[in-house]
C-alpha cells in the first residue's frame, strides 16, 4: 500500500486494517452482515431440529459465517489469467540408483549385481507380475524385471539385476499400484529415473 503512493504511511495503514478487522469482528458476533467491496457476508445454521418448537442449541447446532466476493473482487476476477499446468504427480519418484557392488552412483549397474533405488513412493506389491523394478533398454528394446526383492520400502528398494541381462544403456523404472496411503488402485503407476545407467558384465 505504501509503495502506491498514498502519503499515509507505514503505521497508518496497519492501524486502519486493525481497526477494519475488529468492526467485522464486532458487526459478525453481533449477527450483522457486513458488505464491502470487498466481500459479504451472510450466517447459516446447521444442525437437527426436533420440531417447529426446538430452538438453537449449541451442543448440536452451530452457526457458520458464508463470506462471498463482492463487487470490486467480481470484477477483478475477469482480468485472471489462467495457465495450463500438468497435476502434481502421486507416481514413484526415484532419485538415487545405486550399484551396490561397484559402489556407483547414478552412473553404471554390474549385471547379477544389486540396484538399490531410493525416492518416494517406490514401494509395490511383489505378488503382481505387472509391479516392480524394471530396466528399460535407452534404445528402446524390451523391459527386462528385476524379480528378485531384497528390500521393498516407500523410500527404498533393493533389487537383484537378471545376471543375463545385456550389456548397454538403461533406464530404471519402478511400476506400482500401491498409493502413499498403502492403499492400492486400479491404475498402474510408473517412476522413471532421468539418468541413463550403463550395465556392464559381471566379471
Amino acid at each position: 500500500m505504501t509503495r502506491s503512493g498514498t502519503t499515509l504511511t507505514k503505521s497508518d495503514v496497519s492501524a486502519v486494517l486493525q481497526v477494519f478487522s475488529e468492526v467485522v469482528c464486532e458487526l459478525t458476533a453481533d449477527g450483522s452482515a457486513v458488505n464491502t467491496p470487498l466481500f459479504s457476508t451472510s450466517f447459516s445454521v446447521s444442525g437437527i431440529f426436533s420440531g417447529m418448537a426446538d430452538s438453537f442449541d449449541r451442543t448440536r447446532h452451530s452457526v457458520s459465517v458464508n463470506v462471498n466476493p463482492g463487487t470490486a473482487l467480481r470484477e477483478a476476477v475477469k482480468s485472471v489469467r489462467t495457465e495450463k499446468t500438468e497435476a502434481a504427480s502421486t507416481g514413484p519418484y526415484i532419485t538415487e540408483a545405486a550399484d551396490i557392488v561397484s559402489g556407483s552412483v547414478n552412473a553404471t549397474l554390474t549385471a547379477g549385481g544389486i540396484l538399490r533405488l531410493t525416492g518416494s513412493r517406490l514401494k509395490f506389491d511383489v505378488t503382481d507380475a505387472e509391479q516392480g523394478v524394471f530396466l528399460i533398454p535407452a534404445d528402446g528394446g524390451d523391459a527386462v524385471k528385476c524379480a528378485v526383492v531384497a528390500e521393498n520400502k516407500p523410500a527404498r528398494l533393493m533389487v537383484m539385476v537378471p545376471a543375463d541381462v545385456k550389456p548397454g544403456a538403461y533406464y530404471a523404472e519402478v511400476r506400482t499400484k500401491l498409493l502413499g496411503n498403502a492403499k492400492s488402485t486400479k491404475s498402474l503407476k510408473t517412476g522413471r529415473f532421468s539418468k541413463v545407467l550403463e550395465v556392464s558384465a559381471n566379471a
